[in-house]
């Protein structure tokens, strides 16, 4: 049957198997499963502009399909790397021409990798999402925090998408293998799956499309085991994604390898981001992150430096950006490191989700009005300054928690200092 053959190979894997309904859809049952919070606002008719953020190959597309096939709206898309300002105004008045909007069924405009889109390309959006013409669905790989402007994310819910697990993997592998006609009439058999599960990375996409590829290149065997996909891949295998999963695993090692002091690491997975043409925004940014996370009070200026390359990459561009961001990276590869910041906030965090909102003690609060002042407001509160050195020993923290300790000083020199500091002030919270 070649017409079938032909019909079934015009497409990948990945679209053909593409869900169709929500009970299709794998992964992200806190969103969309039968009790999830996406599902419970479309049972009841309410679709608002929103933002899925996640790695490549979650559904990022499809659920924005489903959620228009679910709605009854009609359905516009673009991609933001090959689309402008004018193909946004055109979707826009196609949408008032139909008529779209004055009867109610307010169309979905779905934006595909919105992060690329520039300011003035998000700006033209506004207006439109703000009068309800269209209902924006924008999809990124990319935190929206950094990448989309501050009023546009205002005006839109942000939903963040998990890596598929294993299990979601697995039956999608047996759903593949049910249901197309062109991997069933291959007859090969799927002896082992680990190979093909780690390096998809999570990416339901990568892993079909990799199935059909090994399943193409199988020859006689007909059998398909970790060694023979490893083999097909690796022969097939392509240079940086910045927009797949090599993406996320060299910006890991980039970060370990700084992290774990390795100056000349660091520099060869930045040379891999700049030849894949990376953004540098997106290298300052982490180093940014790293600077804090990582090396914070072991010594300060990493975050000055840190946050310097970052206005500086933004101003100048490739390929120069190149040596200020090397300059960086050689600098925090070889500063002390204190991970004590991020793992201080880390326990404040938990210790407030844990013990919810306790009172703020008397003594610490204001007493704007008479009546607070008679309640006792402020009353025990102890002045640092006048005291000698500038300090007292008083209670900061709720009854409930005292003596809770929160941040614990690393051994780097720095903080050795601040340590000893800490010891002589708050024996009840630092002891030697």
């Amino acid at each position: 049957m070649p017409h079938l053959e032909a019909q079934f190979m015009s497409a990948p894997l990945a679209e053909r198997l593409r869900p169709k309904t929500f009970d299709q859809y794998l992964g992200q049952e806190k969103l969309v499963g039968k009790n999830g919070a996406l599902r419970q606002l479309l049972a009841q008719k309410i679709v608002p502009s929103m933002l899925f953020w996640g790695p490549p190959g979650v559904g990022k597309t499809t659920l924005a399909e489903l959620i228009a096939q679910f709605s009854g709206r009609k359905f516009f898309t673009l991609s933001a790397i090959n689309s402008g300002v004018k193909d946004v105004r055109e979707v826009i008045e196609k949408a008032k021409g139909q008529g779209l909007f004055a009867q109610g069924s307010t169309p979905i405009l779905f934006i595909d990798e919105i992060h690329r889109f520039s300011k003035s390309q998000q700006d033209s959006l506004l207006g439109a999402v703000e009068r309800g013409v269209i209902i924006l669905i924008g999809a990124t790989t990319e935190n929206p925090s950094f990448e989309v402007i501050s009023a546009l994310l205002s005006r839109c819910q942000v939903y963040t998408l998990e890596p598929l697990g294993v299990a979601h993997l697995e039956t999608l592998l047996d759903r593949a293998f049910a249901e197309d006609e062109w991997l069933q009439k291959q007859k090969v058999e799927l002896k082992e799956k680990e190979a093909l599960f780690r390096y998809s990375g999570g990416d339901a996409r990568k892993m079909l499309n990799n199935l059909e590829l090994v399943v193409g290149n199988l020859g006689d065997s007909k059998v398909i085991t970790n060694a023979t996909v490893e083999k097909i891949l690796q022969q097939s295998s392509t240079r940086y994604d910045k927009n797949g999963e090599q993406h996320y695993d060299i910006i890991s090692a980039f970060i370990k390898s700084i992290r774990g002091s390795d100056p000349n690491a660091g520099l060869y997975w930045l040379a891999r981001m700049i030849e894949g043409g990376e953004s540098p925004e997106f290298i300052a940014r982490r180093l940014l992150i790293l600077a804090s996370e990582d090396i914070g009070l072991a010594n300060p200026n990493a975050l000055l430096l840190a946050n310097t390359t970052f206005e500086a990459v933004q101003k100048i561009g490739w390929p120069e950006s190149r040596i200020i961001l090397s300059q960086c990276v050689i600098y925090l590869a070889n500063s002390p490191k204190s991970n004590s910041a991020y793992m201080a906030i880390n326990k404040a965090q938990e210790l407030v989700k844990k013990t919810g909102e306790l009172p703020v003690p008397l003594h610490l609060r204001n007493a704007p009005t008479q009546l607070m002042k008679e309640l006792g407001y402020g009353e025990k509160y102890k002045y640092c300054h006048d005291y000698p050195g500038h300090f007292v020993a008083q209670e900061f923290l709720p009854d409930a928690i005292s003596g809770k300790t929160l941040y614990q000083p690393t051994e780097s020199a720095s903080e050795k200092k601040t340590s000893e500091a800490l010891m002589q002030r708050w024996p009840k919270y630092f002891k030697k």
